[in-house]
């Protein structure tokens, strides 16, 4: 959500900021835009299109500079317009303006400084809760922009990452952040601003991961940190290699698809070559926590939240822990009951989700000291936050869908299962061998599904013209089955639900309807004989089967049964397999309806703010 780059140089740094904002796209946005240091003034082009069209007016302007900073906005506060666009500017003179703003989050109390500053005599010209922080910056203003940002950000409430420069001080950006990501990029007499290091591939391997609290003074020769107190700072300078390999499609039409495509590579990089089960695949303290616990309570948002789901029923048939799971931007606003025996278990692709990083911090404040995350990113702040951790090899997810994110976070979530069951006594040596060696050739088993797609081309063309679907499943197919609605609901904007198939006759079956398209989950399990018969109550409603069955469930295509094959009953690991065909179903029927497929209308990627 939201994408921030800042530069001080000795050369013109637009295309930096440029190139910043492309690989930032993949976070969404309404509105983009660009400030320089340029002639002695502050000089600004924003645009309410793409970042393509913003680089063709700045080319056309001839805006050049060696100081500046840049921003994709999703609009919170304000419609997406230009004049609600950043950065914004500020100055008792509107047309020499002094201050440079741009802003990721959320101030609560920017009314009140709103009518604090007007009464000061600034006139503001958007919505946004952001030119409050830019004419509060400008009224603090004593010569010091330093200074000015750091006692501005004392009257902030909310979240915060942002990035500053002023006319007076022509190399030099300040930046600051309070529960939204920022990094520090170091050259060489040169220095930059992100809110993702990815922003800066190709410029930077040298970055710094501000914490919560800290402003940064960047100068051409120098980067000068303090912390929450106002203390002088030094925070470990990370080597991070990116590159723009992850940002070429190559065959693909979107990213979405290429992701899709990754899948047996991400999974197998996430497995690592594990050649045993070990707690210590999470951290040097896991065999102590994972002693000292005797229930899970996972906190996570959207789709990493069915990822817990599925988990649920891992860890409690094969480790016999108890789990409780929770939308985590629910939890820290109920009533609970606490337990200090309780891992608790958050899951991010980013490790900045402002919801998830919250409801950690609540239940740590509840007294449960165990945490564990799985996450995509090894210097998030979610890593920093927990004491033990798996890191997902996804690699970077670009597309606003989450598809390899979501195959990996339960591969390693079912390496958890399995590292619980050991430390609690469940796992032989016989059961052991036998799920890593389907762990193993998960990535052949995906690949095999993945040659599923020109059948269910021929499906989604049927899903184009359609308004709403239903998505069944049972047991631990029916996280699965959410998440398919959500993702055909994400990018083909079609309405979809997923329900239990047994609760059909309890509400949802009234909606059947032969305009209505019933997408079922068949694996070859216990249940299968059930939700065969939850089936017949679909088609003597009249209404239209698509199903993923495996290949000997004995369900054969006919009339209002439209049946895919799936290539192998993959038992307990079974959901990550259904995941893939409904990726692509979502992927295909989104194609047909013509929408923008990897980036969504009203989404955005990371969610930062709450």
């Amino acid at each position: 959500m939201c994408g921030i780059v800042g530069a001080v140089a000795q050369r013109n740094i637009t295309p930096i900021l440029l190139e910043g904002l492309k690989r930032l796209e993949y976070r969404g946005y309404d509105s983009c835009g660009v400030a320089v240091h340029a002639d002695g003034r502050v000089q600004r082009s924003r645009s309410t299109q793409r970042v393509a069209e913003l680089e063709r007016e700045i080319q056309q302007s001839g805006l050049q500079g060696f100081t500046g900073i840049a921003h994709t906005r999703w609009a919170t506060h304000g419609a997406p317009a230009t004049h609600n666009a950043h950065p914004h500017f500020s100055g008792k003179n509107p047309q020499d303006p002094r201050i440079a703003l741009v802003h990721n989050g959320i101030i609560e109390n920017h009314d009140e400084l709103r009518a604090e500053l007007q009464q000061a005599g600034y006139v503001f010209e958007s919505q946004t809760d952001t030119e409050v922080i830019a004419h509060l910056v400008d009224h603090l203003y004593e010569d010091d922009l330093f200074d000015a940002v750091r006692r501005a950000v004392r009257r902030l409430e909310g979240a915060y990452a942002i990035a500053v420069f002023c006319r007076d001080e022509p190399h030099r950006v300040v930046g600051a952040r309070h529960g939204s990501p920022l990094v520090v990029g170091l050259g060489d007499n040169e220095n930059f601003l992100a809110s993702d290091a990815l922003a800066l591939a190709g410029t930077t391997d040298q970055i710094i991961y501000l914490e919560d609290g800290d402003v940064a003074d960047l100068q051409l020769s120098r980067v000068w940190l303090v912390d929450a107190q106002g203390a002088p700072v030094e925070r470990e300078v990370h080597t991070v290699h990116l590159h723009s390999a992850a940002a070429d499609l190559g065959p693909y039409r979107h990213y979405m698809q290429k992701e899709i495509f990754e899948q047996p590579r991400a999974v197998g990089d996430t497995l690592q070559d594990i050649e045993s089960i070990s707690p210590e695949l999470f951290g040097d303290q896991a065999y102590k926590i994972f002693n000292e616990i005797d229930r899970v309570l996972i906190l996570a948002c959207g789709t990493s939240y069915y990822a817990g789901l599925t988990a649920r029923y891992w860890i409690e048939a094969v480790a016999r822990v108890p789990v409780n799971v929770e939308i985590a931007s629910e939890y820290r606003y109920r009533e609970s009951v606490s337990d200090p025996r309780t891992l608790i278990v958050t899951i991010s692709q980013s490790g900045e989700t402002a919801d998830t990083l919250a409801a950690l911090k609540h239940a740590r404040g509840l007294g449960m000291p165990h945490t564990l995350t799985i996450c995509n990113v090894a210097t998030s702040a979610m890593v920093r936050e927990c004491k033990l951790a798996y890191i997902t090899r996804a690699g970077v997810e670009i597309g606003v869908a989450s598809t390899k994110a979501f195959t990996t976070q339960l591969t390693a979530l079912f390496l958890l299962t399995l590292a619980l069951a050991q430390v609690k006594g469940h796992l032989s040596e016989e059961k052991e061998a036998e799920y890593l060696k389907a762990l193993r050739h998960l990535p052949v088993a995906i690949g095999a599904v993945l040659a599923l797609e020109p059948q269910i081309m021929a499906w989604a063309d049927r899903f184009a013209s359609k308004e709403n679907a239903l998505f069944l499943g049972r047991g631990m197919h029916y996280p699965i089955a959410l998440e398919g609605a959500l993702k055909l609901k994400e990018i083909s904007y079609i309405h979809a639900e997923a329900y239990p198939a047994g609760e059909l006759k309890h509400g949802p079956l009234a909606l059947v309807t032969e305009h209505m398209p019933v997408v079922t989950i068949a694996p070859r399990d216990e249940l299968l004989e059930k939700l065969k018969s939850n089936m017949q109550e679909v088609r003597a409603r009249g209404g239209e089967l698509y199903v993923f069955a495996d290949a000997d469930t004995r369900i054969n295509g006919s009339e209002g049964m439209h049946v895919i094959r799936m290539p192998e009953y993959y038992g307990i690991l079974s959901p990550i397999l259904h995941t893939i065909p409904l990726q692509l179903l979502a992927y295909h029927t989104a194609c047909a309806r013509g929408t923008d497929v990897d980036k969504p209308r009203n989404l955005a990627k990371s969610v930062t703010v709450e």
